[in-house]
């Protein structure tokens, strides 16, 4: 086998045309083995083989350096760079991320999880170069979906007014997550169709040069127009058609499907045993979403390239019609979109992951808030125990959203009081309304909530005792009990529980009458401490004799945690939390 023996790049250079085809097979065999074992990126990595090898073959990385977009197609780049035994031995499957990382190898250089970021990271790089009279080759590499975000296009405009060597490899094969979405695509159609000699480029118009290659899982020729275009003094553009899930013909076939997922049966496709079979929070938002859209037609499902966030399938999809947008890798037109059509009177909801809202700050803030269109924002895996890689925490969203003026950011605490919540954000017309989905797992209570949240920031004491009470936010109203039952039982505190269900703002008038026969205040949120809930509560005590403990994680990027180790490391479990107020209490 050629993979074993690939230590670095200059053992690609070695090979022949045909050796890097039997490689090519090599890689895809070793990706798919891995891959229906330990989960990962399927389609993005397949697609790119033939690519990366030639990259490899033509331009002398770590001098000349690649940027990878999203990284999500970089586990190639890593068995060519040193990493091989991590895709080659189930043992050491764990040593190395899902993204590009620095600390890892010489041949990566940054830590990049996010979509649309290659160019304009690499237009500093080309930069710096210059400014130092160097002269090493700067390549970005892009693709799936990437180019529909605005930091793309950006980064594309900048690089065309340089006039210096920058090589954007756009990794065209037809698809985001889902299917394409956005007026440039039809540009890359066009393109393709065209054998690139389209009179319309959109490259072209940004001032950089342009090569097409018709087949982008051709070994050779990738190998010839890379060595065009290598030492070129000229922004360049290197547009390759390729096929997501190339050589896996279960992916090829059903390319959405097969972007990403948990082990499978490789012979079926078929997720194994103990995956996908449980209740879906994204799957049960979709159906409640429909049901609106039925009865209003002006309810309006965004998604920002992610669909099945909430539970859009390619049916559902369907299903919804002009209900249903999806907007590409946009999330800041998503929230700007979703403020216009609430302005105009639609009813917009967008559903986000937790670590992509993080790229809407401004939107946030100035497109929607200040003008106080009710939009809806349901923001899913704002969690400990969502996403773990360093660049798709979900810890963030709380400091974030919930100190945005106008904004009310609920935190239902299990599925009935979601929807509960949900429904109510959909129909009231004062608010920019988020709720937090809560959690990744599913939990019913069976209990009946309230359908007007329009009083703000009323608490709901769901237990009331004396000495100590637990606010228990979202999620963790599960710890909460748990602390309290605890409490109970250990010391014979019968401890008041409150479900705070709003984070963006304090109810008074619980809070004082608390003073009068408690001592201890305890904040329990599923998030960063820092900028959080915990802090308002502490705030508002102030000099007060109440004592408050916040529970939280510390601020930092955490990376590919166990949630268990997480909540141990930060006293978040209920036998260290009751410790902790039994010594606060003196007992």
């Amino acid at each position: 086998m050629y993979i074993e023996k690939i230590d670095s790049p200059k053992d690609v250079k070695r090979l022949s045309v045909g050796q890097l085809n039997d490689l090519a097979g090599e890689i895809r065999q070793a990706l798919l083995t891995k891959l229906s074992a330990h989960g990962g990126h399927i389609g993005p990595n397949l697609g790119m083989v033939e690519a990366t090898i030639a990259l490899h073959y033509v331009f002398d990385s770590p001098k000349d350096k690649m940027v990878y977009d999203v990284s999500h197609q970089s586990y190639v780049h890593k068995m060519l760079t040193g990493r091989n035994a991590a895709f080659l031995d189930p043992a050491r499957y764990d040593e190395v991320s899902g993204y590009t990382n620095p600390q890892e190898s010489e041949h990566d250089f940054f830590t990049v999880g996010h979509t649309s970021t290659s160019v304009s990271l690499a237009c500093g790089l080309a930069k710096a170069r210059d400014l130092k009279g160097d002269a090493e080759n700067i390549i970005a590499v892009i693709g799936d979906g990437s180019l529909s975000g605005g930091e793309a296009y950006e980064g594309l405009s900048n690089a065309g007014e340089m006039g210096t060597n920058l090589i954007v490899v756009v990794n065209d094969n037809e698809m985001s997550i889902a299917e394409n979405h956005g007026g440039l695509y039809q540009n890359l159609k066009a393109l393709r169709d065209s054998e690139g000699k389209a009179e319309c480029n959109f490259f072209r118009a940004l001032g950089l040069d342009y090569l097409y290659v018709r087949d982008g899982n051709d070994v050779a020729a990738l190998i010839e127009a890379f060595s065009r275009v290598k030492n070129t003094p000229r922004p360049t553009v290197v547009h390759i058609h390729t096929l997501k899930g190339r050589g896996y013909a279960l992916a090829e076939a059903d390319r959405e499907r097969f972007h990403w997922g948990m082990p499978f049966d490789l012979a079926t496709g078929a997720p194994k045993s103990g995956t996908g079979m449980a209740e879906d929070y994204g799957d049960l938002t979709g159906r409640f979403l429909l049901e609106q859209m039925a009865k209003d037609p002006t309810v309006v499902a965004i998604t920002s390239g992610t669909p099945t966030v909430m539970g859009f399938t390619p049916e559902r999809r369907k299903q919804a019609g002009c209900q249903f947008v999806d907007v590409g890798i946009a999330e800041e037109h998503a929230v700007a979109l979703a403020s216009g059509i609430a302005a105009n009177g639609g009813r917009p909801v967008y559903g986000v992951y937790s670590t992509f809202i993080q790229r809407c700050y401004d939107q946030l803030s100035q497109d929607l808030c200040i003008n106080g269109n009710p939009a809806v924002i349901p923001v899913f895996m704002g969690s400990i125990a969502g996403m773990n890689d360093a660049t798709h925490l979900g810890f963030f969203d709380i400091p974030l959203i919930s100190n945005i003026p106008n904004m009310v950011y609920l935190a239902p605490t299990c599925k009935e009081e979601y929807f509960a919540m949900l429904g109510w954000a959909i129909r009231q017309r004062e608010y920019p309304v988020a709720v937090r989905v809560p959690g990744a797992t599913v939990v019913a209570s069976g209990r009946n909530f309230d359908t007007d949240y329009g009083e703000l920031n009323r608490y709901r004491m769901t237990r009331r005792g004396d000495t100590v009470a637990v606010v228990a936010l979202g999620s963790f109203y599960a710890l909460g009990e748990a602390v309290t039952d605890k409490l109970r039982a250990d010391a014979g505190i019968d401890a008041t529980l409150i479900n705070p269900r709003y984070i963006t703002g304090v109810d008074a008038q619980m809070l004082d009458a608390l003073k009068v026969d408690h001592r201890v205040v305890v904040t329990l949120e599923d998030g960063v401490l820092d900028g959080g809930f915990g802090e308002k509560i502490a705030r508002y005590y102030g000099d007060s004799d109440m004592r408050v403990l916040n529970y939280g994680v510390r601020k930092e990027f955490a990376d590919r945690y166990a949630v268990a180790e997480l909540m141990r490391e930060n006293r978040l479990t209920d036998v260290q939390i009751t410790a902790d107020i039994l010594h606060l209490l003196g007992k």
